[in-house]
Parts: structure tokens; sequence; C-alpha cells
């Protein structure tokens, strides 16, 4: 009688697990996230929401785009890419390391000129300008000007305003546009060119100025896969990215949304 009660039991238990399998949603994957340094803010708060929605696990590693690019280029295990510029993306598609159906333009960003401390003034971003006067002794933070793109876009911008060669060799740069913007906030330089999501998540800068759309490229933020980790974790992340609640997240940021379909 005891063998057959346990025996009973045993199938019981086995059906009851068999039961509970089928009833499981797919196994939840972590996925590692390569981000531009500007997305910091806004995708810490993404996070959560996607782990909430989805069940996987988001972790992600900041830094410029052009050291996230160069790192995947070597082999670094990352599942899916954003960059600050289309330039690094268009790279790694080239070198067959993203997977270039996935690609899409998630965001846009603006270009602005930041003071240390609070402040109610502004600086007219225009060719008379005087940005090497209205610097005197003091220096320009700016990420790489020839790497990270928001270098690139203000150095692009200051050369459109016929500005950047007498500011030249004021500029302290930075290896991504967080430092550029830590730098001001600690008012070991006076201003910086960074993006308005930056300035925003920095209480201790203002923004004094705005650069025009025309003087520099489209600042564009495109995603894609890494080629070969396309699984059900790297796509759902792909489709939270453009989802109402991210693009909620991104745009109260600063951030530009684009006609992409959420």
């Amino acid at each position: 009688m005891q063998t057959m009660r346990q025996c009973l039991t045993s199938r019981i238990l086995a059906a009851a697990l068999l039961l509970l399998c089928l009833g499981q949603p797919v196994r939840a994957d972590a996925v590692l996230l390569f981000a531009a340094s500007s997305l910091k803010t806004a995708l810490d708060q993404i996070a959560p929401g996607f782990l909430r929605d989805t069940g996987h696990r988001l972790t992600t590693s900041y830094a410029g785009s052009s050291a996230l690019a160069r790192q995947i280029q070597l082999g670094a295990p990352a599942d899916v890419f954003i960059s600050a510029s289309a330039d690094w993306m268009d790279l790694l598609e080239t070198d067959g390391k993203i997977d270039p159906n996935s690609r899409v333009d998630v965001l846009g960003n603006t270009l602005v000129l930041i003071a240390h401390g609070t402040s109610s003034a502004t600086v007219p971003i225009t060719p008379d300008m005087d940005l090497a006067d209205i610097l005197g002794d003091g220096r320009l933070a700016m990420a790489l000007v020839d790497a990270v793109p928001a270098g690139v876009y203000g150095k692009a911008a200051l050369r459109a305003l016929e500005q950047w060669d007498a500011v030249a060799d004021k500029v302290a740069q930075s290896d991504n546009v967080r430092g550029a913007l830590s730098l001001v906030a600690s008012g070991e330089a006076p201003f910086g060119i960074v993006y308005l999501t930056d300035a925003r998540a920095e209480p201790s800068v203002s923004v004094v100025g705005v650069f025009p759309a025309a003087t520099h490229p489209p600042i564009t933020y495109p995603a894609a896969i890494v080629a070969g980790r396309g699984t059900p974790a790297t796509r759902a992340l792909m489709a939270y990215l453009q989802s109402p609640e991210a693009r909620a997240i991104f745009e109260a940021q600063g951030f530009v949304l684009p006609d992409t379909k959420p």
C-alpha cells in the first residue's frame, strides 16, 4: 500500500510539474546594451519597465559611441547597440557587425552651449558671437572633437559659425559627452557644448544657447541588433525602445522623437 501511495504521489507531482512548465512564458534572458553616454538618464529609467513588461533584464554599458563601436568590432559581447551618430553604425554595418534589417533611427537631439551654475543669461549663437572673448581664460568642455559624436557635431557647428579657429586651443576634451558635462557641472570649465538632454540631467549647469540645426549634421541615434545576437530578448528590446512607454521617457528628457511607428 505504501508503494502504491508513493507511486501515485510521484505521478501527481510529475503531472503538476508538466502543467507548470507548459504554462510558463518563454525563458527570460538578460540583454547587454551598448549605448551612447548621452542616453544614460533615459535608459536607466526605461530598464525597470522593460523588465516588468517583458521579463528580460537589461544591462547597459555607457561610453562614447566611437569607443563602443570599436569594442564591438573587436568582438565585445554586446547584444544591441545605440549610437549617437549614424557614422559609427554605418561602419559596423559595412563590417558586418550588426544586423542591417534590425537597424532603426530611434531618436534625435539638440546641441546646446551650457554654463556652470544657474544662469538666465543667454549667448546668441551666431557668426557674430565672440566665443573666445566669452571664455576669457576659461576652457570650453567638449567630447572628443574628432571621434565622439557630440564633439564632432560641436566642432562642425563652431566651424560653420567661424568660431573654431579662435577657440580650438581653449577646448578641454573628454572621452564622452557626460565627461564634458561633468567638467562644467564641477566648475572646472565655465562653458561646454553638450546635448540638451545632458543639460537637463544636470542641475548644476544652465543652457545659455542653442546651436541652429543647420550648423551641424543631423543628430541621429540609430539602434541595431549586433550580428548573431538576434534572440527574442533582443528583438523585445528593439520593440520596447519604440514603445509609447519608452518614447514618453525619451521625450521628457528632451530627445527628439522621429516619425516612426511605436
